[in-house]
């Protein structure tokens, strides 16, 4: 199958490209490839929405998280995607997080941080919270229609917050604002995909949308990106799981910070265009067929 962005793509020695078995668009970043069925009843996502609750259940939702996603389906993605992560520049990969965690300590992460990837498989988002260690004290904006699907459930352990769709009105974005205001003043980290869409096992890296860095100059907090690369089924990996499917791994890099002395769109632009350059770096990505930003 033939894609134009691949034809364009360039890779360093060695970097694991899957074949091309979908019909990824070539002009548009931000085409919905997955169609989800929205078959769950959710609570509206307006101005009433509770999305800055902080109550007993919330905070058991979290330590179920904890549990779930950093143990019990971290365990899975192991066995079943044969998940492993690294930091940028060291030679070995880790399948413990606690090495990461003890790595990030040198770094000023008081305010938290905003970790960023590429969206390219169901469980990408658990793959990076796993990686970081990452529980009940990250938040995560999600499109509101996701909450009723299948995976309502998950996304809201994993701390989800809906994003009110533009009839919701501008109160409901205030009060979703608001909401971000109180989780950057504990501290919480939060998570984002920037290319919006999820294209399962695409290997360039679409144009970034401004969301996750006009965020990180208003907080000051800084981006800590990540990529998550692939490998080959081969041998005993293809008994635990989708022999079309590959094995995932994610690569972390260095955070990167604001300087909120700038002017907000220059350094929210610097931002973007520096964080999507270093992700291609972390995926392997010598050329990538995509800008940085549309």
């Amino acid at each position: 199958m033939t894609n134009k962005r691949y034809i364009d793509l360039k890779v360093k020695p060695g970097t694991y490209v899957p074949p091309v078995k979908t019909n990824y668009p070539e002009d548009d970043p931000y085409v919905g490839l997955y169609k989800p069925v929205y078959d769950r009843d959710f609570p509206a996502v307006d101005a009433t929405y509770p999305y800055a609750e902080d109550s007993w259940k919330i905070r058991l939702r979290g330590f179920w998280c904890y549990i779930f996603v950093l143990q019990t389906l971290g365990l899975i993605l192991r066995i079943k995607y044969g998940l492993r992560w690294k930091i940028e520049g060291e030679e070995g990969w880790r399948r413990s997080s606690c090495g990461v965690r003890r790595w990030l300590k040198q770094f000023d992460l008081s305010r938290g941080a905003i970790t960023v990837a590429n969206h390219c498989y169901r469980h990408d988002c658990a793959s990076v919270l796993t990686a970081i260690h990452g529980s009940y004290h990250t938040r995560i904006p999600m499109f509101a229609p996701n909450f009723r699907t299948k995976d309502q459930k998950y996304l809201l352990m994993v701390g989800g917050i809906p994003i009110p769709e533009a009839e919701a009105g501008l109160s409901a974005m205030k009060a979703f604002n608001a909401a971000f205001d109180s989780f950057n003043e504990k501290g919480y980290w939060f998570h984002i995909f920037p290319e919006a869409k999820r294209w399962d096992w695409y290997k360039p890296l679409r144009p970034f949308q401004k969301g996750a860095f006009t965020m990180s100059y208003k907080y000051d907090k800084p981006i800590l990106p990540c990529a998550i690369t692939y490998r080959e089924r081969t041998g005993i990996w293809r008994l635990f799981g989708p022999k079309d499917e590959p094995l995932t791994q994610v690569v972390i890099g260095k955070p990167i910070y604001p300087d909120t002395s700038k002017p907000r769109a220059a350094e929210t632009e610097r931002l973007l265009n520096e964080t999507h350059a270093t992700i291609c770096r972390l995926a392997g990505i010598e050329k990538n067929s995509w800008p940085s930003q549309p």
